[in-house]
């Protein structure tokens, strides 16, 4: 779990417990959500697909758009869900900024639909004849979310993150499906 501040305290009896407590900083959770959905939906899938073409060589737009298919949307929209499905107040307040607790059906809800669509594109990212039914739907629902948040005002930094990966995705999604289908 992430928290603003850890404290380390010592256990009773110890000598050193007469001296203060040491603070170290953890990150918070919305620091650790930004750079995951950053690794996922940018640094990794773009690595992927450098180090797929460096070896095997091939054409570009499906070496990464395969892995965009698996980082950016699979495994993206897996671990939202899970979350999602578990947590559905992390979500309220970490993305949304919200906190009315009459909304965690509607996220766990949310959280089955994209775990659903999260195992399609992550196994279909391995089953050519997968890409587009996977890259399409994924890939619609990533660039509708991401319009809907573009307009919400006062947006914190992890639902910004959240908004701009997601139009990332889509459109990536958008060049792998239309290439795979007119290829």
């Amino acid at each position: 779990m992430c928290s603003p501040i850890l404290t380390v305290g010592r256990p009773k009896g110890d000598p050193a417990a007469h001296r203060p407590r040491r603070r170290r900083r953890v990150l918070p959770c919305s620091a650790v959500y930004v750079v995951g959905v950053l690794l996922q939906t940018l640094i990794v899938p773009v690595v992927s697909g450098a180090l797929t073409l460096l070896v095997a060589g091939g054409d570009p737009v499906i070496g990464f758009g395969r892995w965009f298919l698996f980082w950016g949307l699979g495994t993206r929209l897996l671990l939202a869900g899970a979350v999602q499905v578990l947590r559905p107040g992390f979500t309220l307040r970490t993305v949304l900024g919200e906190s009315d607790a009459g909304t965690l059906l509607t996220v766990q809800e949310l959280g089955f639909a994209n775990l659903a669509m999260g195992l399609v594109a992550t196994v279909g990212s391995f089953i050519p004849a997968w890409w587009v039914p996977a890259a399409i739907p994924g890939g619609l629902f990533m660039g509708q979310t991401g319009l809907r948040h573009v307009g919400r005002p006062a947006k914190e930094l992890a639902e910004r993150v959240a908004t701009w990966t997601d139009l990332l995705v889509a459109a990536a999604m958008l060049v792998f499906a239309t290439w795979v289908l007119t290829h």
